[in-house]
Formats: structure tokens, C-alpha cells, sequence
């Protein structure tokens, strides 16, 4: 046992316990042997995320479109820094037309949401953080309200071509050569 309080010290516990019921509720409960019962246990943290091992195969297979339909790799991969930029520009018409009509054939693409840009929203608990990314002064918990400053876009359908087999994904597009 502890050296006993002093007198003061117990007054001051008197009316500590005089001005607060729970706290008396407590001592009373005390001196009658009832032992207190454990604060509950803290939840259990959520389950760490089963991570998928992704293929690189689909990403080959639209890098390779992108090439044949867009030259893309090949201006990517070119030092632009010698040319003008009207010359840049022009190319980056005609990589960008093949691109767009890469992602048109093969993809139905839609606003991740639906709202317009500029227009204030409010994300609620639970909000699907895959689908918005929060910028800005990011403080606290939901319900978070802001200013859409891009709608996002998700995949609806993926209409990739089917690949033979034998065929390797590894080759971006084959080399060519003239006779």
C-alpha cells in the first residue's frame, strides 16, 4: 500500500467525489469490492488488402496498339529538344488522333463523376477513394466538401483483341525491314 493521503488530500477527494456521480459511482463501487470492468478492447485494424499480381501483358498489348495506330512509342522515345515546336506540334496531332482512336475502338470510357467540372460536392464516409482523389488542404474525416476539378474517367468495357498463342507481348511492334 501507498503512503496514506494527506487530510487535505482527502478533503479534496471528498469533494471531488461530492461534485462528480460518476466518480462517487466509482468509489462506491470500490469499497464494495466490485472491480471495475477493462475498457473495451480497441477494434481490430482492418485486414491489410490482397494484392493481385497483375500481368503485363494487357499493358503490352495497348502499348503496341498505341504504337501501330499512333507511332507512340516512337515520339515518346525521340529528343524532342532540337525540334520547333511547330514541329512538335504537328506530331503531337498525329499521335494524339491515333490515340483517340485507339481508346475508341477499344474502350468505352465514362466521368468517374457524373457531376461537371467547377461544381461543388460532398463526399460522404465511405466514399470510393479509387475513384477520387482528394487535393488540396486534406485534413480530418469525411464528410469532406470541395470543387470538382476533374470528373475522372473509368473503363465501362474493355474490348482488347484476342491474342494467338505463341504470340509475345513483349514486342511492341516488330522491326521493319524494307526489300
Amino acid at each position: 500500500m501507498t503512503n496514506p493521503p494527506s487530510f487535505f488530500a482527502r478533503l479534496s477527494l471528498a469533494f471531488a467525489v461530492l461534485g462528480d456521480s460518476q466518480l462517487a459511482a466509482k468509489v462506491q463501487d470500490a469499497r464494495n469490492g466490485v472491480v471495475p470492468a477493462a475498457p473495451p478492447a480497441p477494434p481490430a485494424p482492418p485486414p491489410a488488402p490482397i494484392l493481385k499480381v497483375a500481368t503485363p501483358d494487357a499493358a503490352l498489348q495497348l502499348l503496341g496498339l498505341m504504337q501501330r495506330e499512333a507511332r507512340f512509342v516512337d515520339f515518346i522515345q525521340e529528343d524532342v529538344a532540337s525540334y520547333s515546336d511547330a514541329d512538335i506540334g504537328g506530331a503531337a496531332r498525329l499521335v494524339h488522333t491515333g490515340c483517340r482512336k485507339v481508346l475508341q475502338e477499344h474502350f468505352t470510357l465514362a466521368p468517374a463523376r457524373p457531376e461537371a467540372e467547377g461544381s461543388r460536392v460532398v463526399l460522404e464516409a465511405g466514399f470510393d477513394a479509387a475513384a477520387v482523389r482528394l487535393t488540396g488542404n486534406v485534413v480530418g474525416n469525411a464528410p469532406f466538401r470541395g470543387t470538382l476539378r476533374h470528373p475522372g474517367w473509368k473503363a465501362t468495357e474493355v474490348r482488347l483483341p484476342r491474342t494467338t498463342e505463341g504470340h509475345d507481348p513483349r514486342v511492341i511492334a516488330a522491326a521493319e525491314v524494307e526489300l
